[in-house]
């Protein structure tokens, strides 16, 4: 696994009102959160970048209230055309 170093000052944990290892936690899981809004990640890569479970995963999807489910245009319209 590899380990990357950020710096940050002291006060953004007052500020946020987060230890730094609960604010590690919750940066994973926005991060995470984002980059699959993006459609840049699967769940299941979220799930991992962010250190939790794929249904917990799902669960803090939902609690953003960012689609669990992405379907493009396109593959919307062949599964409507296949259903014909």
């Amino acid at each position: 696994m590899t380990t990357v170093t950020i710096q940050l000052p002291e006060s953004v944990f007052s500020a946020l009102r987060r230890a730094p290892a609960e604010f590690i936690e919750e940066m994973r899981i926005e991060a995470a959160t984002q980059w699959y809004a993006q459609q840049r990640i699967s769940q299941e890569k979220g799930a991992e970048i962010s250190g939790i479970s794929r249904a917990e995963f799902i669960n803090e999807l939902a609690c953003r209230r960012i689609p669990v489910v992405q379907v493009s245009f396109e593959e919307l319209m062949e599964e409507v055309r296949r259903d014909d």
